[in-house]
């Protein structure tokens, strides 16, 4: 009885002991998070840009958090990727407060918008929320759509969808790293996470953490990517919880979306890509624009995957030209 009292009292000392550890390791990441972002010397902080918060309910109930900058003009409506958050869009928002209103759609199971399981974290789901962010914030007016990588996705699925909205009611489209399928052979970082989705226990969650910005760093920006923009995608991937990667992951293995682009063909549109993007090469966004008619392609040099954030100002530039041309 003594020996079992020991070996219980010596485990409930290690998760005790554990959890003091991890309280700890806790207070010292928030405060080189803050560091770091002292660091950067932003303008304005990156993750403070906030504007009026809503929330949309989805056909399973799952709430879709969504925020809003008034103004005047098109509504334009943003849809980060995979991973990310509204926060993708931190440096547009800032160029285009005042000049449109803006909208900013998390994805199901993203940012502030409500978890759902692996079996209801399709492109189809997504691109069914889309339409209800739309039919709830933007029921009037000309609509411009924006989505990167997997956002971009489900502007193509809700095309397929509802092709009839893509005559109506949106008049441009800005996709931006992103691919309309054949993914899988071409995408050498998606290749890499695979190995991490197989090994799904409790280790990927400390494995993202373990040197994170090296290995954000390498398969999101190009070369000359400044340290400052890595950290705000660093920042920001990190807030996603594991089972993201895990739920949403099936959604590149079978991609096929080439149905929807004849409906997105009716708007005007700019296909935006890094040339250095891993995730979604730039031969992905090269064949958008060949099968878009009359689709602007915009390659951005040297840049990669978070092209927003690395090249803020040459994707704030594209989505302005959709602006003018559909005023």
């Amino acid at each position: 009885m003594t020996s079992v009292a020991g070996r219980v009292a010596a485990t409930a000392g290690a998760f005790a002991a554990a959890g003091v550890a991890g309280a700890a390791a806790t207070v010292l990441k928030n405060r080189k998070t803050h560091q770091r972002r002292l660091s950067r010397g932003d303008d304005v902080e990156f993750g403070t840009v906030r504007g009026d918060s809503y929330y949309v309910s989805a056909s399973d109930d799952v709430p879709i958090h969504v925020e809003i900058d008034e103004g005047p003009g098109p509504t334009i409506v943003f849809v980060h990727g995979w991973m990310c958050d509204l926060d993708t869009w931190h440096f547009q928002r800032l160029a285009l407060r005042g000049h449109a209103r803006l909208v900013f759609m998390e994805l199901r199971s993203h940012g502030r918008s409500g978890r759902s399981g692996p079996r209801n974290s399709s492109l189809h789901d997504m691109a069914d929320d889309l339409h209800r962010v739309i039919d709830a914030h933007a029921p009037e007016g000309p609509v411009v759509l924006v989505g990167h990588s997997m956002g971009g996705m489900a502007v193509m699925q809700l095309a397929q969808l509802a092709p009839e909205l893509f005559e109506d009611r949106v008049a441009g489209v800005v996709l931006v790293s992103t691919s309309a399928g054949k993914l899988m052979r071409r995408s050498p970082a998606l290749r890499f996470v695979v190995p991490m989705i197989k090994a799904a226990t409790p280790l990927l969650d400390w494995g993202r953490e373990f040197n994170s910005y090296a290995i954000i760093r390498r398969w999101a920006f190009g070369p000359h990517a400044q340290a400052a923009r890595v950290d705000m995608a660093d920042e920001m991937i990190l807030r996603a919880p594991t089972t993201v990667i895990l739920n949403f992951y099936d959604n590149f293995v079978e991609l096929d979306l080439g149905a929807g682009l004849d409906a997105i063909s009716q708007c005007r549109t700019s296909v935006v890509c890094g040339t250095k993007d891993v995730m979604t090469p730039l031969s992905h966004s090269r064949w958008l624009a060949r099968h878009i008619a009359g689709a602007e392609l915009v390659p951005v040099n040297d840049a990669g995957h978070m092209v927003m954030l690395e090249e803020c100002e040459q994707v704030t530039e594209a989505i302005e030209r959709v602006l003018k041309d559909i005023a």
